[in-house]
């Protein structure tokens, strides 16, 4: 994947503002509706919603030490994915309403967790400094800045990368919640 930082940033901030606004209609289910689950093996709303946090806990601090770190530079800029970053964004990427089925791993599954409506407004807060730090890389190189991931330090992934995989997840997440509530 090639594309200018502008572009990327439109796309990602898109996603953003679609699943915040679903987020906030959440906010008027009661706690049994937030908390439906159509099987003992299926997440409830608020379970998507704090899995996304977890990986929120993860990924927030390290992409914002990342953009303090970075310096601004001028001028068009090109983002180009890596082969890695590239895979795990689109494993992520919602495909004609389809998403390929994975096991989360043990510390990012709230499965039979005790939630309330808070998890909805932790998840809001995570998606506002999400699109602020998204808004501060516009003059910063996704390339060449580097992140770690949350299943290994020894990957690096390309900022522009994370950004997508992070909110490919956000939106793939927001649906599955989307379908709990139909």
């Amino acid at each position: 994947m090639q594309t200018t930082n502008t572009q990327l940033i439109d796309q990602l901030l898109l996603i953003i503002e679609t699943t915040t606004a679903s987020a906030k209609k959440f906010k008027e289910l009661s706690t049994a509706q937030l908390n439906y689950k159509k099987s003992p093996e299926t997440w409830s709303i608020l379970e998507c919603l704090e899995h996304l946090n977890l990986y929120g806990d993860f990924y927030l601090p390290e992409i914002q030490k990342q953009v303090l770190a970075a310096k601004n530079i001028s001028g068009v800029l090109i983002v180009k994915s890596g082969v890695i970053g590239n895979y795990f964004a689109n494993l992520m990427k919602v495909k004609n309403g389809e998403m390929k089925k994975m096991q989360s791993p043990k510390d990012k599954n709230p499965a039979n967790s005790h939630l309330t409506v808070t998890t909805i407004d932790r998840f809001l807060k995570q998606q506002e400094l999400l699109k602020s730090l998204i808004l501060q890389s516009k003059k910063i190189d996704l390339t060449k800045t580097k992140t770690a991931i949350s299943i290994s330090s020894l990957i690096k992934l390309r900022l522009g990368d994370t950004f997508r995989f992070l909110v490919f997840h956000i939106e793939r997440h927001m649906q599955q919640a989307d379908k709990v509530l139909r």
